[in-house]
């Protein structure tokens, strides 16, 4: 009989599994035009929030593998216990807060977003639950990863998980936003659209 999950990796499963399940309600069914619709220039559409969250998860998933694969199985922990600098940087930048930031070049959404980035945000997803299963042997708080966009800066795996599933919080709430300013009777751009 296989050894039950730890909890921070339940807990984290579930957290991706509600993401996909807003970003489904959000964006399924939505036209081209409509997945692109923000409501001013200086906004991110649905479509841009979704972009932006597929990158950033290929990107930080792929540097958390690698950690994986070269370090040995060390353990399972019961639970994620980022370090001071860790926990400063998602109360600043990654849990839902009026604070805005600007996006590393690399995982900067373009103009222009297909239709499908649904199912890419998906797939991202599905890669997260499965990269957290395989890391549910290890200690998660020892094993660390360069961060993607600040190579000198190396957070832990399970901070990794922590950070995308509050980064996924942030941005489907922003992505929830604008989809109620483009369903709202008063949004005449949209309107007129449909």
């Amino acid at each position: 009989m296989a050894n039950a999950q730890p909890p921070w990796c339940t807990r984290l499963i579930d957290e991706f599994s509600a993401s996909d399940a807003r970003a489904e309600a959000l964006a399924r069914g939505l036209t081209h035009e409509l997945i692109n619709w923000k409501p001013d220039p200086g906004a991110w559409s649905v479509g841009q929030c979704l972009e932006h969250l597929a990158a950033g998860n290929e990107l930080y998933l792929e540097a958390i593998e690698a950690a994986l694969t070269r370090n040995l199985n060390t353990g399972p922990v019961q639970d994620v216990t980022p370090g001071p600098l860790s926990r400063w940087f998602i109360r600043t930048y990654i849990e839902p807060s009026p604070k805005r930031a600007t996006a590393p070049a690399k995982i900067r959404p373009s103009a222009d977003v297909e239709a499908g980035i649904l199912d890419r945000f998906l797939r991202s997803n599905e890669r997260a639950r499965a990269l957290i299963r395989r890391a549910a042997d290890y200690d998660v708080n020892r094993v660390r990863f360069r961060n993607p966009f600040v190579p000198m800066i190396r957070f832990t795996v399970g901070t990794g998980f922590v950070l995308l599933s509050g980064h996924e919080r942030r941005h489907l709430l922003q992505a929830e936003r604008v989809h109620d300013l483009a369903s709202a009777p008063e949004s005449n751009a949209v309107q007129k659209r449909t």
